[in-house]
C-alpha cells in the first residue's frame, strides 16, 4: 500500500509548524486549507448548509503549544478541518476530528416517546427471494470448496496442515467446525475486522494502514496512517475525547489518586472515589443505590448468579447479550426464552410458568426474574418497556433491564429506556448498565434498592476476585454524567438528611435518595468531588444537552436517509445502532472494503453467522452526537453508490434520491417523528 500523497492543505499547515496563538489567526489558517481544499474537489462545494459546521477552534484545554491547533497532519480527505468556513462569532470548545462542530440548531431533536400512543414494533421487510437463494448458493459453495481444499490438503500438504490444524501433532483445541469456519470462511475477510487504530476514537479516527500477501493469514503494515470518519465505535455522545474538560479533569485525578488501587473492592480496593461515583449513579437512574463493576460484561456474568439459583426462574428474550446467557448459566437457574419483543409470547409463557411450577415437582417459583435489555445491540430495537410493566404489575415477577445501549443515548435527559418511555426507574427492580459508551469510559454498574446492592457487594463475584476500576476511569464516568446531569448551584443545595456533603479527602461518602426529589433533575453540587472543576459549558449542562438533541438528530436522519434510498434496515428510528442488511456474506466484505477506499475513507462495522442468522448479515452503523449532518450526508452518498453496485436496495417503501435527503434532512427528521407517534 503506497503512501498517501500530502494534500496542498497539510502542506500548508506544515509550512506553518509555529503554534497560532490567536483565534483569528488559527481561522483564518483554516479558512485558507478550506479554499484549497474547495479547489482540489468540485463536488465538495455543492449546496454547503451555512453556519453548519465551523472551523476548529481552540479547545478549553488546547494551549498555544498544542500540536492539535497546528494542524500538519497529512490528509486529503477533508476530515482534518469543517467542509463549512466558520463566522468571527463562532467558538467551539472541542478539537474538530474528535467531535465534530455543528452550529446550526435545526439540526437538533428530542429523543423522547409519544404518550398518548402505544408502542408500535416496526414491519420487517424480507428481502426477494432470490437474494435469500443467493445467498444460502454462497454459503454452500465456501463449504464445500473448503472441504474439497482440507480434504487435498491433508494429502498434498501436510506440513502446512499439522502447523494449521494440530500444533505440532497435538490434537487441535478449538472444535473441527470452529476451526473450519475461521479458516475457510472468515479468514476471507479478516482485513474488515480488529482493523488497528491510533489516536482517540471520536468523530474520525486514524487507522494503521496494512496489507496481506497470503489471504489475510497474516498482516503486513505500511507504515503509514490514514484519518478514516468513524461510523463503528459506541461513543454515543462523543465523550471519548483526548481535549476538554473531562480530560481535564481526569488529568487531575491522576495526579491525585494514581492509576490504580490495586486490589478488589473487597480487599483494600474501594478508594474514595467509588463511594462518590456510585453515589451519583444512582442519583443519574433514579435508583436508591448502585454498585459499580470495573468490567461491563462481568457486570452480568458475575452479578445474575447473586441475584437467582436453584429453584428460580429466569425468563430471557431470545436475543439477550451472551453476557446474560453467561450469568443466567452460571446461577443454576432454570431459563425459559421468549420471542425477541413480543408481548403476546412473553404473557402466554407467564401464564404457563407461573400454573405449572417448577419441574416435576411443581412447586411454586422461590423467584421469577425477567431480563430484557433496553437496547438490542445486533438490531437496534428498543424493549416495549411499557407493556412489561403492565405484565409485572399482573403477574408479580422481578425485572432486570440490561441498559448497556440505552442509557446516556436515549431519552431527553439521557437517562435510558425509562427516560424515553416516561416511566419511573422505581417500577423496575434492577437497573444495569455500563460505561463504556455514552460515558466514554469503562465498567458497569447494577442499581436498585439499597438492601439489594448491599447483598451484591458481598455475594458477587466481582467484589471479591475482580479488581477495581482505576481512579481515572471513575473520574471520566463523573465528569461526562455530571455534565449531562448539569450541577446545581451550590447555595441550592438543601441540608436536609440524606443529601450528600461536600466530600472531603478523608472519608467515603454516598449520596443519599429523598423520596419528594424530582427525577430527573441536576446532580447536587456536593455529589462530585470540590477539586473536580468543569468548564462552564458542560457544569450548566447546556453542552450535554446539546449532545443528546445532536444524537437524536444524527440517528434519526440517518435511519430515514437509509430507508429513503431503499435498503432494508433494521431498527427503532430513534436508536444510534442502524443495522443495514446486506444478506449474501461476499457483499458484506466487499461493502466494508468500499467504504474505507473512498476519497472520505469510512470504517463501519460488518456482522455475520454466528453473531446474527445466517441470511441476515449486516452492518451495522453507530451513530455518535461527534458527528456532524455533513458527515451523515457523507455515509449516505457512500451508501448509495455502493448499494447500486452490490445490488442492497430491497425495500418497498417510497424512495427519493440522495441529493434530494441531504436537502431535505429538517422535514425528513420531523416527518420520521411524526409517523413514530402516529
Amino acid at each position: 500500500m503506497a503512501l498517501r500523497p500530502s494534500s496542498p492543505a497539510s502542506s500548508l499547515f506544515s509550512k506553518k509548524k509555529q503554534p497560532l496563538t490567536t483565534a483569528a489567526s488559527y481561522l483564518s489558517a483554516v479558512h485558507e486549507a478550506d479554499q484549497h481544499a474547495r479547489a482540489r474537489s468540485i463536488d465538495r462545494s455543492s449546496s454547503p448548509t451555512p453556519n453548519s459546521t465551523p472551523a476548529l477552534s481552540l479547545s478549553s484545554s488546547v494551549t498555544a503549544s498544542s500540536e492539535d491547533t497546528v494542524l500538519h497532519e497529512d490528509d486529503e480527505s477533508g476530515l482534518n478541518y469543517p467542509w463549512t468556513p466558520p463566522t468571527s462569532e463562532q467558538v467551539f470548545s472541542t478539537v474538530h476530528t474528535e467531535f465534530g462542530h455543528c452550529a446550526n440548531e435545526s439540526y437538533r431533536c428530542v429523543s423522547q416517546h409519544d404518550y398518548a400512543n402505544p408502542v408500535k414494533e416496526k414491519e420487517i421487510e424480507e428481502p426477494p427471494y432470490y437474494i435469500l437463494i443467493t445467498t444460502y448458493l454462497s454459503y454452500l459453495i465456501l463449504i464445500c470448496f473448503g472441504h474439497v481444499r482440507d480434504f487435498f490438503g491433508k494429502r498434498f500438504a501436510k506440513k502446512y496442515f499439522t502447523h494449521v490444524m494440530s500444533h505440532k501433532g497435538y490434537a487441535a483445541l478449538n472444535s473441527d467446525f470452529d476451526s473450519f469456519y475461521t479458516r475457510r470462511l472468515k479468514a476471507r475477510m479478516d482485513d474488515c475486522f480488529s482493523q488497528p487504530i491510533t489516536g482517540v476514537a471520536g468523530r474520525t479516527v486514524v487507522t494503521l494502514d496494512r496489507y496481506s500477501t497470503d489471504n489475510n493469514w497474516t498482516q503486513i503494515y505500511t507504515g503509514t496512517k490514514t484519518r478514516v470518519l468513524n461510523i463503528s465505535s459506541y461513543n454515543y455522545l462523543g465523550f471519548a475525547q483526548a481535549r476538554g474538560g473531562c480530560a481535564d479533569a481526569v488529568e487531575e485525578s491522576i495526579k491525585r489518586f494514581g492509576i490504580s488501587t490495586c486490589g478488589s473492592r473487597l480487599q483494600g480496593g474501594t478508594g474514595e472515589l467509588h463511594g462518590v461515583a456510585e453515589a451519583l449513579v444512582a442519583k443519574f437512574v433514579g435508583m436508591e443505590d448502585a454498585l459499580i463493576s470495573s468490567m461491563g460484561f462481568a457486570t452480568n456474568s458475575t452479578f445474575i448468579p447473586a441475584l437467582v439459583g436453584k429453584g428460580c426462574l429466569v425468563i430471557s428474550d431470545e436475543l439477550n447479550h451472551a453476557s446474560i446467557r453467561t450469568g443466567v448459566r452460571q446461577s443454576g437457574a432454570q431459563v425459559r426464552m421468549f420471542k425477541h419483543n413480543d408481548m403476546e409470547n412473553l404473557e402466554n409463557l407467564l401464564r404457563d410458568v407461573i400454573s405449572q411450577g417448577q419441574p416435576r415437582t411443581h412447586r411454586p417459583w422461590r423467584k421469577i426474574l425477567i431480563i430484557v435489555e433496553g437496547l438490542y445491540s445486533m438490531e437496534g430495537t428498543l424493549v416495549n418497556l411499557p407493556r412489561i410493566i403492565e405484565l409485572k404489575r399482573k403477574y408479580k415477577f422481578y425485572l432486570f433491564i440490561d441498559e448497556a445501549h440505552s442509557i446516556g443515548a436515549l431519552g431527553p435527559h439521557g437517562r435510558g429506556v425509562c427516560d424515553y418511555f416516561g416511566i419511573n426507574p422505581r417500577d423496575v427492580d434492577v437497573l444495569m448498565g455500563t460505561f463504556t459508551k455514552s460515558f466514554g469510559a469503562a465498567g458497569g454498574y447494577i442499581a436498585g434498592p439499597k438492601t439489594l446492592i448491599d447483598a451484591l457487594r458481598l455475594r458477587g463475584q466481582s467484589g471479591a476476585y475482580a479488581e477495581s476500576m482505576p481512579p481515572p476511569v471513575l473520574t471520566q464516568v463523573m465528569a461526562s454524567m455530571a455534565s449531562i446531569m448539569g450541577v446545581a448551584p451550590p447555595t441550592s443545595q438543601s441540608s436536609k438528611s440524606g443529601v450528600m456533603s461536600t466530600p472531603s479527602s478523608t472519608s467515603t461518602l454516598r449520596l443519599g435518595y429523598i423520596e419528594s426529589e424530582e427525577h430527573p433533575c441536576p446532580a447536587p453540587a456536593s455529589a462530585i468531588p470540590s477539586w473536580l472543576s468543569l468548564p462552564p459549558h458542560l457544569q450548566d449542562g447546556s453542552e450535554g444537552r446539546t449532545r443528546l438533541r445532536r444524537l437524536a438528530f444524527n440517528s434519526r436522519y440517518l435511519h430515514a436517509g437509509l430507508s429513503k434510498l431503499g435498503f432494508i434496515t433494521y431498527g427503532h428510528p430513534f436508536s444510534p445502532i442502524v443495522p443495514l442488511l446486506i444478506f449474501n456474506p461476499g457483499k458484506m466484505s466487499m461493502f466494508a472494503r468500499m467504504m474505507r477506499a473512498r476519497s472520505t475513507p469510512i470504517v463501519v462495522v460488518v456482522v455475520a453467522y454466528p453473531a446474527t442468522p445466517l441470511v441476515t448479515s449486516r452492518v451495522r452503523f453507530c451513530v455518535s452526537a461527534a458527528h456532524t449532518k455533513e458527515d451523515i450526508d457523507v455515509v449516505l452518498r457512500a451508501c448509495d453508490e455502493i448499494g447500486d453496485v452490490l445490488d442492497l436496495k430491497h425495500s418497498h417503501g417510497e424512495r427519493w434520491a440522495v441529493d434530494e435527503i441531504c436537502k431535505r434532512s429538517v422535514e425528513l427528521v420531523e416527518g420520521v417523528a411524526a409517523v413514530q407517534a402516529a
